[in-house]
């Protein structure tokens, strides 16, 4: 059982448009992978809790797809998720692009979090990838468009500003109890991760291609003493698409394969084998039973 002993702690909700490196950010704080990033939006679908753990303080960050506006079944789940983050947090780290000029999707998002009255810290992320005097304006700008406690800029794949981020969120946090064991990081279990992995792989190698209309099921998960064995179903929607996923000769589906067994095998040791197929299941984002499938808390 967790210590029920007050401690700084919390739930926080990362949010923020599609792509501004929420992801990057959670696994940055926690110290350990929790997250998938890819370069390309929407990546994340679920309410992923990664948890960072401090002898007097345990922070529980939950990361969210991005804030878009929902046209299909899957896109207004994700929205689901936001929502109930947003809901159930202590405080709200608010992520921005700020190599991105202030637009559209910036404000809807703006205007979706304010429907929820939370402290907010705004982090101001990629600012290794810009001119420092840029910075001023920018925060003077949002300053002057929503009550936020801070603005911390970051560069969460640099992890420059991690710590002041930390240190700002427990500024903000109550006492509580300790809500997880000290040597837990995440909530997700094994065969969820599993699956991430494997979605990582084939969406960095088909993004060109497929950027946003692939699944991963995960059929048979056992797990042995000495190997522990994996078969996953990845599920695209068109005909079109399978041999792409699947490449010539197969290659494709090997390379995915390959990439995904060796980081498997940080997380499952000494051995994993993995077996891959491809499946056309059309429509599938806008299929209730598929949507639901790739609910990890759905599992029993």
């Amino acid at each position: 059982m967790p210590d029920q002993t007050p401690i700084k702690s919390g739930f926080v909700a990362i949010v923020g448009r599609p792509n501004v490196g929420k992801s990057t950010l959670i696994n940055a704080m926690v110290g350990e992978k929790v997250s998938i990033v890819t370069p390309v939006p929407q990546t994340t679908r679920n309410r992923i809790l990664g948890i960072v753990n401090r002898p007097d303080a345990q922070v529980v960050l939950m990361d969210t797809p991005g804030i878009h506006k929902p046209l299909c079944r899957l896109n207004k789940a994700m929205m689901g998720f936001v929502r109930q983050a947003l809901e159930e947090r202590d405080l709200v780290l608010f992520i921005v692009d700020a190599t991105q000029k202030f637009g559209k999707g910036d404000e809807f998002a703006l205007e979706f979090l304010k429907q929820y009255a939370a402290k907010t810290i705004l982090l101001l992320n990629k600012i290794d990838l810009m001119n420092k005097l840029q910075l001023l304006p920018l925060m003077d700008r949002y300053s002057k468009l929503h009550e936020f406690e801070e603005i911390i800029p970051i560069s969460a794949l640099q992890g420059d500003g991690i710590p002041e981020v930390i240190d700002g969120v427990l500024k903000y946090l109550p006492e509580g109890p300790q809500y997880f064991p000290p040597e837990v990081y995440t909530d997700q279990p094994e065969r969820f991760l599993a699956g991430e992995i494997i979605r990582e792989k084939v969406i960095r190698h088909t993004r060109q291609e497929l950027p946003y209309v692939t699944a991963v099921l995960i059929d048979k998960f056992e797990e042995g003493e000495t190997i522990t064995g994996i078969h996953a179903t990845i599920v695209v929607e068109k005909d079109s698409q399978k041999p792409i996923v699947i490449g010539a000769g197969g290659s494709m589906l090997k390379q995915v394969g390959t990439e995904a067994r060796r980081e498997l095998e940080r997380l499952f040791p000494p051995k994993v084998f993995l077996e891959l197929y491809v499946k056309v299941e059309a429509h599938w984002r806008d299929n209730r039973a598929m949507v639901a499938a790739l609910d990890y808390r759905r599992e029993g």
